[in-house]
């Protein structure tokens, strides 16, 4: 009955004796990891589905799963909501191998308009930012936003033309004069000057119009204020508004009208080739067509449908998440519209519709029209996707024909996918780092960055000093190759198809002894060396110098291909640099009770705050220090072991430069 490679015996067991109710179905790999988290709207239908014989079913994700699976588990609900609520929660908790992740771990963006509650002067002059998890604090959230770029640059838009506070509300109670914002006429300055809140308010409300799309209304308004502005002849007001009326024109011009109806909606559109997908959603508001996102999704094994189900889940689910089921409604975001048009039918769709009203507050229809001017917004919809994908591809092909044109300019014996590069960092010979960064395929590749702490003990002055970048930088690729010696093929340290060093021919002979010390003859290593002006005034651009061969390649503007070496260059330095500052920035606030452990970091605060410096608490008597808020008999005992008295106590209590540097 069962098709397929032969089941186990407890999976043929359990598809004998599913029911023909709502739930939620797990399938579990041999070893007992769920692979795979779904809904239903009968289990016994939907599960049984997956292992019939059928010469018609061509899903990739079917002999995927016979060959996976080892166990399955049902989880039977009183109807196809809870069975969607179910379904997003285990897929949050078991993170299964085949389920769609539209991001790696991260929320999506929205737009937050309201000030932080409990903070009085801030409640009266609102702002609008970023963020990333909307909360139950009485604000008004917009998005989700397809991108982070998308959401900025409509907070620049907002920032720019309607004059709210961008500073945050801890600067706005402790400011005590403008800020630059206000002197190039961005922000009001409420933080310390006079201002309507009347006036402001209506600035709020203004912005809230903006980010629903209501831009007919909004103009009308904005109009009309203009206007009596000039009557009033305050021709600076009136020109504030003229700006916000331009601002507001010109996204209107940019707006396709789509639809004769005012109902805001939402636009799936997808297009797949195998495993990858590319889905598209328009944002329709008022009748016209007012953004486009586009979601890329890779090894996407499951069919359509339920590809449909997980990017509407997780794209209004997870941005509408509030802290969890059972603490309170959550903020409604004003961009979640009133219907979500789907190119097919998800199973347990109206399950989904009534868990995204209650979530939302209001009605939401979930539609798939089979006839209509919906039709042709889905069309609409799936040709954007197909244009996405097709760009992406292209995208795509234009990095692999840089990287095949870069193997054969450096003469590389493979195609460099994987290049990683090393840059040093010191202030003065003090503070050095090196910083080793990696590229994938051309893009940054951030789980591979990281950061060496130069010892260099042989090469230090009596100040403590490193004189020596030759060897800083011996140090620390010695450590990163012996990673990849020990480890060998396949590992996090594997070796690069390419390893680049920040530095001209002396910087390439250091890589190339380090890596021919530790066995790793046959990796390719070039050096890449800034632009520069020599001796005879003439400027030298970046050059890319390779073992053996007396001139260096320069980076011609019409050599794309080595400018993918000039941006790992630069992330290299931003990289090694910012690993500097905090090295120098622990250094420099460092004290002897960092070095005395079973202390906590607010009794060390605490004191240093009361008692002093390392040597007023040497010196002082337990009375002293149990006097201190958090210190116990325990502490005491620990500092007398760790700090024992050896000289005189000080004369003077603490200076204030001291507790400021402590603080």
């Amino acid at each position: 009955m069962f098709g397929g490679p032969m089941l186990p015996d407890a999976v043929l067991q359990k598809l004998d004796s599913l029911p023909a109710a709502p739930g939620v179905y797990l399938f579990k790999d041999k070893k007992g990891a769920v692979v795979y988290v779904g809904k239903a709207t009968s289990l016994r239908a939907r599960v049984r589905s997956y292992f019939q014989d059928s010469q018609s079913d061509t899903r990739p994700f079917i002999p995927v799963l016979q060959r996976t699976i080892g166990d399955l588990e049902t989880i039977v609900t009183a109807n196809e909501k809870e069975a969607t609520i179910l379904e997003n929660n285990l897929i949050k908790e078991q993170r299964p191998r085949y389920n769609v992740k539209l991001r790696d771990d991260k929320d999506f963006i929205t737009l937050r308009l309201g000030a932080s509650a409990g903070v009085q002067r801030a409640a009266a002059w609102p702002r609008l930012e970023v963020v990333r998890r909307p909360t139950a604090d009485g604000a008004r959230y917009f998005g989700p936003y397809h991108s982070a770029t998308a959401a900025r640059r409509t907070l620049h838009l907002v920032n720019k033309h309607f004059q709210l506070r961008t500073c945050s509300d801890a600067e706005l109670a402790g400011r005590r004069r403008p800020c630059l914002q206000h002197q190039i006429k961005r922000c009001a300055a409420p933080c310390v000057l006079p201002v309507d809140r009347a006036w402001y308010a209506e600035q709020v409300e203004s912005v809230a119009k903006f980010l629903e799309g209501r831009h007919d209304e909004l103009s009308r308004e904005i109009d009309a204020r203009m206007k009596q502005a000039a009557r009033e002849t305050r021709f600076e007001l009136a020109a504030a508004y003229r700006d916000q009326l331009r601002a507001v024109e010109k996204v209107r011009e940019g707006q396709r009208v789509v639809t004769v109806d005012d109902i805001d909606r939402d636009v799936v559109g997808l297009y797949r080739e195998g495993e990858l997908v590319e889905i598209a959603l328009l944002h329709v508001r008022r009748g016209k067509l007012a953004d486009v996102g586009t979601y890329s999704i890779k090894q996407a094994e499951i069919p359509d449908d339920e590809i449909v189900a997980a990017f509407v889940a997780q794209l209004y689910g997870a941005s509408l998440a509030a802290g969890g089921e059972g603490e309170g409604p959550p903020p409604p975001l004003a961009l979640v519209p009133d219907e979500i048009i789907l190119p097919c039918e998800p199973e347990g769709m109206g399950g989904i519709a009534e868990w995204l009203a209650d979530r939302v507050g209001h009605r939401v229809a979930l539609l798939v029209p089979r006839r209509g001017h919906r039709v042709d917004l889905v069309a609409m919809a799936n040709d954007n996707a197909r244009h996405a994908f097709a760009e992406k591809q292209r995208q795509a092909d234009d990095v692999q024909d840089r990287l095949r044109d870069l193997q054969e300019r450096l003469r590389l014996p493979v195609l460099p996918r994987r290049i990683e590069c090393c840059d040093i960092s010191h202030l003065g010979g003090g503070d050095t780092v090196g910083a080793v960064v990696a590229m994938n395929d051309g893009e940054l590749d951030k789980k591979r960055y990281r950061t060496f702490n130069v010892r260099g003990d042989a090469t230090r002055d009596p100040e403590g000093a490193i004189n020596d970048d030759y060897a800083s930088m011996y140090e620390v690729l010695a450590r990163r190759f012996r990673r990849a010696a020990d480890e060998g093929e396949g590992g996090a340290w594997a070796p690069p198809d390419l390893f680049v060093v920040d530095g001209g021919r002396g910087q390439l002979a250091v890589a190339l002894a380090a890596a021919h010390d530790l066995g790793l003859h046959d990796l390719p290593i070039v050096g890449l060396a800034k632009e520069r002006e020599n001796v005879a005034g003439e400027t030298m651009v970046d050059r890319v110098y390779l073992p053996g061969q007396k001139n260096p390649i320069p980076l011609k503007s019409t050599t794309t291909s080595l400018f993918l070496l000039a941006r790992l260059r630069d992330e290299a330095h931003r990289f090694s640099n910012r690993a500097r500052m905090r090295l120098g920035k622990k250094r420099r606030f460092h004290t002897p009770l960092d070095d005395v452990k079973g202390l906590g970091a607010e009794v060390k605060k605490a004191l240093l705050r009361q008692v002093g410096n390392a040597a007023a608490i040497r010196h002082a008597d337990d009375a002293t220090l149990l006097a201190v808020p958090g210190v116990m008999p325990r502490h005491v005992k620990i500092l007398r072991s760790a700090l024992p008295p050896t000289a005189p106590p000080p004369s003077t209590p603490p200076t204030p430069e001291v507790d400021r540097q402590r603080s």
